[in-house]
């Protein structure tokens, strides 16, 4: 698939602010099926933007604001080409990595109530079908449905109201996974849907979560919100521990004013 992106963002504020510091994550990777042709990021109010890569290899652009202004505007336009299924040639987790994708987090617990959805679907010596199992667990029993949860809601919190929406079922996932003792990565990005009604209507209006699972044979991505592996309408923007390590805009600013966050997201076949 031959795939663009536009994303703009607006941070708009009830009062002048005097300034703000702003953080993107928002320019696909490049990977073995995966490869990033273009990538323009422009700001409003213009100024210096700068980069660099974080811990997880992701590409995080920043820029300050540093005049009086009411609003920030983040235009994105990607030209990404992917293949039909996801590949990893990693084949052995850093200590610090294997840490990092089965310990909890805030976002993805171990607590009892994940361990009752975990245990019918450990099938001892093989992960991919433990994994598999997993997923489509999630995929047939919670119900997606926008508005249910928000940015802040924890897998345990999501699992107790039965729906959510693509970052709920990713942190399940991870949970489910990392209890079952195999180690699991949140992924961000993007979802091409042809059958929407309008643009990346099954990526929630702005970007998708899945899971990528290190198995013996190496990293599957997984989509439990659809119940199938990655394909090439999946476009990967950033990878990490769970949502807190992969937000596509995050940014701090000073003044007493309220800030309104809009997104507007358009995934497009070339």
């Amino acid at each position: 698939m031959k795939l663009r992106i536009e994303h703009t963002t607006s941070f708009s504020y009830d009062e002048p602010i005097s300034e703000a510091y702003t953080e993107m994550r928002l320019h696909p990777l490049d990977t073995i099926t995966q490869r990033c042709l273009s990538f323009k990021l422009s700001t409003e109010p213009r100024g210096e933007v700068m980069k660099y890569s974080d811990r997880f290899g992701n590409l995080v652009h920043h820029f300050d604001a540093l005049e009086s202004h009411q609003q920030v505007l983040v235009r994105v336009k990607s030209d990404v080409v992917t293949e039909e299924k996801f590949i990893d040639d990693q084949r052995e987790l850093s200590p610090l990595d294997e840490f990092d994708y089965l310990a909890p987090t805030i976002y993805a617990p171990h607590d009892d109530a994940l361990q009752d959805l975990v245990s019918p679907h450990v099938v001892e010596g093989n992960e991919t079908a433990t994994a598999l199992s997993l997923m489509n667990a999630l995929y047939t029993t919670m119900k997606y449905e926008r508005g249910a949860t928000d940015v802040r809601t924890t897998a345990t919190e999501a699992l107790a109201l039965g729906r959510g929406v693509c970052q709920d079922f990713a942190h399940l996932m991870l949970s489910a996974c990392r209890m079952a003792k195999i180690p699991a990565r949140y992924v961000s990005g993007y979802l091409y849907n042809s059958t929407a009604s309008e643009p990346n209507e099954a990526a929630n209006a702005a970007s998708h979560a899945w899971v990528d699972v290190f198995t013996s044979s190496g990293w599957i991505s997984l989509d439990p919100t659809h119940g199938y592996e990655q394909t090439g309408d999946y476009v990967r923007v950033a990878v990490g521990r769970d949502y807190a390590d992969v937000p596509p805009t995050r940014g701090v600013f000073k003044g007493k004013s309220k800030e309104n966050l809009s997104v507007s997201v358009k995934v497009t076949a070339l």
